[in-house]
């Protein structure tokens, strides 16, 4: 019952700037940590961004970005806590990829645990 939807994808040359967002829904209990992960044609999936529950204590919001996108890159939720964004300035060839949106849900009436929710993968890709 709970789903992942992505948004945002498309062609861009170098340069230039995307939004990807990612909205949860379904039967939530609770979301944890929210993040962005791409995949390479051949290669598993690798994380670009990664961002805690604001309201947790354990994490605050805190974020993590892989080396190759900082400083282009940013990672946010809304205030609701259920969408998360990924603005990508200044994109490169290299980023092109299928980037997928993960969630760790809790889900109403299951185990006391979270488990990993991936959204249904957006093509970027970027030309020179």
């Amino acid at each position: 019952q709970v789903q992942l939807a992505e948004s945002g994808g498309g062609l861009a040359q170098a340069g230039e700037s995307l939004r990807l967002s990612c909205t949860a829904s379904g039967n939530i209990f609770s979301i944890n940590a929210m993040g962005w992960y791409r995949q390479f044609p051949g290669t598993p999936r690798e994380l670009v961004a990664r961002i805690g529950d604001p309201g947790s204590i354990n994490y605050g919001g805190s974020t993590e970005y892989a080396d190759s996108v900082k400083g282009r890159f940013t990672i946010s939720r809304s205030n609701s806590y259920y969408t998360v964004h990924l603005q990508m300035n200044d994109l490169k060839p290299e980023d092109t990829a299928v980037y997928y949106c993960l969630a760790q849900i809790v889900v109403a009436g299951g185990i006391n645990r979270p488990r990993d929710y991936w959204g249904q993968g957006a093509q970027v890709t970027v030309s020179s």
